[in-house]
C-alpha cells in the first residue's frame, strides 16, 4: 500500500508501523500500520477520493491527545495533516489558522495580543481542528463560542465550508456531519488586554495543575452528565478511584482520567470503560458517554454492549397552538437524556398515531402540549398498544386538559379555586356571581394560549367573540389579584414552589415566552408568600395530584389572594421543558439537574407493568 500511495501522490509523507505511543498522548495499543501526512488541501482531497474509491478505511489523527489506539493492526490508513496546516495569521480580531495549530500555543499568542476567547482553554493540549470537532471547553468557555467559520474536506473529497450561523454548538460537540475533515478554522475574538488575558491563563493553568494527574492519558475519559453530575464525581462516589486493570489505572487525583501507567493494552482500556459504565449505571442510572475517540471501529460496540442504555422515543410538535413550545421542550428533553447516556430518538409527531419508533423503544416520552398529545387521545392509543410512557394515563390527561372538568373536581374536593362559570354562543352573558375583571379561558388549551383578561363590560363582547372561535364553551373565572405561584410534583413529591412576577401582573403567553412587554421574574423559593401558606398550597396540590389520578409529573398553578388563600387554577400533566420552564427551575433549586429529572421520569415509566388499560 505504501508504494501505491507514493506512486499516486508524489511527495506524500507515508510512514509505516508507527507505535501509538508516538502519536497519541495515551499510548494504548500496538502500532499503526500506515500513516499518511498530506501537506495541502489538494493532496488531502485526492487522497480521500482514492481511499473512498478503493474502499479503504481511514482514521484522522489531530494531535492525538484524545485518541485510543488499538491492539490489532488497523485495517486502513491513518491520516494526519502535515506542517502546512500548522500556521496562522491575524487581522485585528480575526484569526485564520490551520487545523494542526496547537491550541495552547495559539491561546498564549492571542493573550499577548490582548484578545479574549481562548485564554481559559490554554491548558487543553490538542489542536485547533480537534478543539473544533470536540467543541473543547473549560471554565464555562467553549471553543465554538469564538468560531467564525470552518472549512475542510468532505468524506467524498470535496471542499466544504460553514459559517458560524450554520453550525449548532452544544456541550462537547456540534452538528457537523460525520466524516468531515477540518483543515482551517477562522476565529473572531474579543478585545481585551494582555494583562487581563495573562491573568486568565495563570488562573486556568493553576486550576488544571491542581486537579489533573500527571502521566499518560487521553484527557477526560467520559463527558459530564451535567454541572451537578460531573463524570469524575460519579466515578469517585462509586468507589473506583485508584482501581487498576492491567496497566490502566483510574487516577487517584481525578477519577475521570484513565491513566496508562505502563504498557496498557486496548483490551485493558475497554475492560475499564465497561466496568466504570456498569458501576455508574447501577448506582446513578446514567450511562456515561465517551469523550475519547477510538481508532478501532468496534470499540464503542465492545464498551457499550454490556450495559445498554434504555431506548427513549421523545415525542414533540403536535398540531396544537402550542406546537412551537413543544418542539423546544422535546429538544431540551432529548438533549438532557442524551447527556445522561440514554439512546434517544426525537420525533415530530404531527398527528395522533403509533409509529415504529414508539413501539421499538423502551419508553415513550411525550413532550406534546395541548391537542391530542396532552388531552388523552395519544395516551389511550399507547395504552391500547401496552406501551410504557412518561406521564399520566388517558383518563387523568383528559381531566387535566379540560379546565372546566378540573374546576368541577376542585369544587368536589373542597380545594379553593377562583369562582367560575361557563358561557356559550347561546348564553353569552357574564355568569351570575361574577363581576369584572374576569378571565376568559379556552378550556382545552395550555401555555396560556386562549386566555384573555376582560376588565369591563365594554371589552366583553369582542373578547368573547374571539374566544368562541376556538371552543363552543368558554370558562369564565374571577380575576384574583395576588401572587402567582406554581408547584411541581414529581413522582408524588412536591418540589419547591416558584413565585412568578410578570411585567403586567398577568402571566400570559407573552410573559412566558415572548417578553414583548418585559421579562418575567421567577423566585424559587418565593419571596412574598409565607411558609404556612406555601405548606397549605403544597398539601392542596398533592391532593389534586392523587385525586386526578395523575402520575410521574404534574405542575399545579395557583394564585395566592390578598386574603392569604392559595386558589388552585389548573394542573398541567405535561408542563413545558424549555429554558424558561418552571419545573426545571424548581428541580434545580432542589438539587435535581434536568438530566436527573428526565431520567427519574423515564425510570418511573419503565417500572410500570405493561397492561392494556385506560384507567392508569
Amino acid at each position: 500500500m505504501k508504494s501505491t500511495l507514493l506512486r499516486l501522490f508524489p511527495g506524500l509523507k507515508v510512514s509505516e508501523e508507527i507505535p501509538y505511543r508516538e502519536i497519541t498522548s495515551l499510548g494504548v495499543g500496538g502500532k499503526l500500520p500506515l500513516l499518511a501526512e498530506p501537506d495541502s488541501e489538494a493532496t488531502l482531497s485526492e487522497l480521500v477520493k482514492y481511499l473512498r474509491a478503493s474502499r479503504t478505511d481511514s482514521f484522522v489523527f489531530g494531535g492525538g491527545t484524545n485518541v485510543v489506539g488499538m491492539d490489532a493492526p488497523f485495517n486502513g490508513i491513518g491520516i494526519r495533516l502535515g506542517e502546512a496546516f500548522n500556521t496562522w495569521d491575524r487581522d485585528g480580531r480575526i484569526v485564520r489558522c490551520g487545523a494542526m495549530v496547537r491550541l495552547p500555543i495559539l491561546a498564549r499568542a492571542m493573550a499577548e495580543a490582548g484578545l479574549a476567547g481562548l485564554s481559559e482553554l490554554v491548558g487543553i493540549p490538542g489542536t485547533v481542528g480537534g478543539a473544533a470537532v470536540m467543541n473543547a471547553g473549560c471554565e464555562g468557555v467553549s471553543f465554538g463560542d469564538s468560531v467564525k467559520s470552518l472549512s475542510g474536506i468532505t468524506p467524498e473529497g470535496a471542499r466544504w465550508s460553514l459559517e458560524k450561523e450554520e453550525i449548532h454548538w452544544h456541550y462537547r460537540g456540534n452538528d457537523l456531519p460525520r466524516g468531515l475533515i477540518i483543515t482551517e478554522v477562522v476565529l473572531e475574538l474579543q478585545e481585551s488586554t494582555p494583562d487581563t488575558e495573562q491573568a486568565k491563563i495563570d488562573s486556568s493553568l493553576a486550576k488544571r495543575r491542581a486537579r489533573e494527574p500527571e502521566g499518560r492519558s487521553a484527557g477526560c475519559a467520559f463527558r459530564n452528565v451535567s454541572k451537578q453530575e460531573p463524570a469524575g464525581l460519579l466515578i469517585d462516589h462509586c468507589g473506583l478511584r485508584g482501581l487498576t486493570i492491567g496497566d490502566v489505572e483510574i487516577s487517584s487525583k481525578h477519577a475521570n482520567y484513565l491513566m496508562n501507567v505502563g504498557t496498557a493494552s486496548e483490551a485493558d482500556y475497554v475492560e475499564m470503560i465497561r466496568l466504570v459504565r456498569r458501576r455508574v449505571a447501577e448506582k446513578y442510572g446514567f450511562y456515561l458517554n465517551m469523550e475519547t475517540v477510538p481508532v478501532n471501529p468496534d470499540f464503542f460496540h465492545r464498551c457499550m454492549d454490556e450495559v445498554p442504555a434504555p431506548r427513549v422515543n421523545v415525542l414533540c410538535g403536535g398540531d396544537s397552538s402550542e406546537r412551537e413550545v413543544s418542539l423546544r421542550s422535546g429538544k431540551a428533553i432529548a438533549d438532557a437524556l442524551r447527556n445522561g447516556g440514554f439512546e434517544v430518538e426525537l420525533t415530530d409527531l404531527k398527528r395522533c398515531r403509533l409509529l415504529p419508533s414508539m413501539q421499538e423503544s423502551d419508553v415513550v416520552y411525550p413532550a406534546l402540549h395541548g391537542g391530542f398529545g396532552e388531552g388523552g387521545e395519544l395516551q389511550m392509543l399507547m395504552e391500547s398498544a401496552m406501551l410504557k410512557f412518561v406521564g399520566s394515563g388517558s383518563k387523568a390527561s383528559r381531566l387535566c386538559m379540560d379546565k372546566i372538568a378540573t374546576k368541577r373536581m376542585l369544587d368536589h374536593l373542597g380545594i379553593p379555586t377562583a369562582k367560575w362559570g361557563i358561557v356559550t354562543k347561546d348564553h353569552p352573558e357574564l355568569p351570575e356571581g361574577l363581576s369584572y375583571p374576569v378571565i376568559l379561558k379556552v378550556p382545552c388549551e395550555g401555555s396560556s394560549v386562549g386566555i384573555i383578561k376582560v376588565n369591563s363590560a365594554e371589552e366583553w363582547a369582542d373578547a368573547l367573540e374571539s374566544e368562541l372561535k376556538s371552543a363552543q364553551e368558554i370558562l369564565v373565572e374571577e380575576f384574583i389579584e395576588g401572587t402567582e405561584i406554581t408547584i411541581p410534583i414529581v413522582n408524588g413529591e412536591a418540589l419547591e414552589v416558584v413565585e412568578i412576577r410578570s411585567p403586567q401582573g398577568f402571566y400570559d403567553y407573552d410573559a412566558k415566552y415572548i417578553y414583548k412587554n418585559g421579562h418575567t421574574q421567577y423566585f424559587c423559593p418565593p419571596e412574598t408568600v409565607s411558609s404556612d401558606i406555601l405548606a397549605k398550597a403544597k398539601e392542596q396540590s398533592l391532593l389534586f395530584y392523587r385525586a386526578s389520578g395523575c402520575r410521574d409529573l404534574l405542575r399545579v398553578d395557583l394564585i395566592v389572594g390578598k386574603d392569604g388563600v392559595g386558589y388552585v387554577l389548573e394542573g398541567n400533566p405535561l408542563p413545558g421543558s424549555t429554558a424558561t420552564s418552571l419545573v426545571p427551575k424548581s428541580a434545580q433549586y432542589c438539587g435535581i439537574s434536568f438530566e436527573q429529572l428526565t431520567a427519574k421520569l423515564v425510570y418511573a415509566a419503565m417500572k410500570r407493568p405493561k397492561k392494556a388499560s385506560i384507567q392508569d
